[in-house]
């Protein structure tokens, strides 16, 4: 759901339903790095609501295009520190086997 001036894209707030300061933070930290966006705020309205409300004002870019650039660009992000990590846990996982076949106990 989105809140904003019809007169004015750039400038919108857009409530997320059951989510909480894990997404609300990570995305507000995504879309401050966008060049595109002058602010990027969020505030949860209660603490038993599970509602974020986010505030992107951009440069000019409708708001929800960015907004939509920025969930992407997070997507792309946990994706790749889930491939490292992947990558790494086959590694030591390999590596133990290793070790552990060559170990000589008397």
């Amino acid at each position: 759901m989105e809140h904003g001036s019809t007169n004015n894209p750039s400038a919108s707030t857009f409530s997320i339903t059951e989510e909480d300061h894990t997404l609300a933070n990570a995305l507000r930290l995504v879309l401050n790095k966008d060049p595109r966006v002058a602010f990027c705020g969020y505030s949860i309205p209660h603490p038993s609501e599970a509602r974020v409300n986010i505030r992107v004002q951009t440069t000019g870019d409708p708001a929800a295009e960015v907004l939509k650039d920025g969930c992407q660009n997070l997507i792309n992000m946990c994706e790749h520190v889930r491939g490292t990590l992947d990558d790494a846990m086959a590694t030591y996982k390999k590596n133990k086997a290793i070790d552990a076949t060559m170990d000589i106990s008397p």
